[in-house]
């Protein structure tokens, strides 16, 4: 885990001395933008898990191929999870790095440079191991950490009749998320950027995180984990645990993380 949290925080180091008004935006082929960003920071994780892990294999968003024999083992990558957010010259954008054992993320972590925070988080097949936030400085030209790591806990819903918070995409609102989220009363929305959401949930200030529409595994791969090991869990929209590295195209049809694992 330590090695990794580094890792994380030197592709955030680099992602934060990109220029974002000079930089090179350019679009992939589903339409979204990639940037200078994108590449710099998959460069140092797929260099760094090289030298830190060189046996198992590792998928980026940058780098997607088919996975060969669906190995046991694999990291999942985004190494800029919200580019619009970054783009936009907003702080809510990420650095994800997941480990998926036999299809379910057990080991996650998710860095927000510009907020200075590191989120991580370690999980069995649906059972929370611990979560962690870490504070991360600028010092001497790199990232380092500047206190303790605090223990993270999802929390309990609310009770009937009081409000509860509900986080919604920024940049990806889509009807059948929001019509979820109206169908129960006393919803407070948070619009927020990128896995910043799933970290949210695992803190204990979102109560539920729905997306209902298609995303791409590695978007909440490392967020799944971190969920989980903060007492939440992560579910399709029936409520069937999520399977990763399943099938080819590495899509989530739809989600649902929740901090209070016994809410439906």
């Amino acid at each position: 885990m330590a090695p990794l949290t580094a890792l994380v925080a030197r592709a955030g180091s680099a992602i934060l001395k990109i220029d974002r008004k000079r930089m090179q935006v350019d679009g992939k082929a589903d339409g979204s933008p990639v940037t200078d960003a994108d590449l710099a920071a998959d460069r140092i994780i797929a260099d760094g898990l090289k030298q830190l892990a060189p046996d198992i294999p590792a998928l980026s968003e940058e780098r997607a191929r088919p996975l060969g024999g669906c190995p046991d083992a694999f990291f999942l990558i985004d190494p800029l999870d919200g580019t619009k957010e970054f783009v936009a010259g907003r702080d809510e954008f990420t650095v994800n790095i997941a480990l998926v054992v036999k299809g379910t993320p057990l080991l996650g972590i998710i860095g927000a440079p510009a907020l200075g925070l590191i989120w991580r988080g370690l999980a069995t097949e649906g059972i929370g191991r611990g979560a962690e936030r870490l504070a991360i400085g600028q010092g001497n030209n790199r990232a380092q950490e500047s206190g303790p790591a605090q223990a993270i806990r999802t929390r309990r819903f609310p009770p009937a009749g009081q409000a509860w918070v509900a986080a919604t995409s920024r940049s990806h609102a889509d009807a059948a998320s929001e019509a979820f989220i109206d169908a129960r009363p006393g919803a407070v929305r948070l619009k927020l950027g990128s896995a910043v959401k799933l970290a949210k949930v695992a803190e204990g200030e979102v109560d539920v995180y729905p997306r209902l529409a298609p995303t791409s595994e590695w978007d909440i791969a490392a967020g799944h984990a971190i969920v989980t090991g903060a007492g939440g869990k992560v579910t399709d929209a029936a409520g069937r645990a999520l399977r990763f590295g399943k099938g080819g195209d590495f899509i989530v049809p739809a989600f649902i993380a929740w901090g209070d694992p016994e809410a439906s």
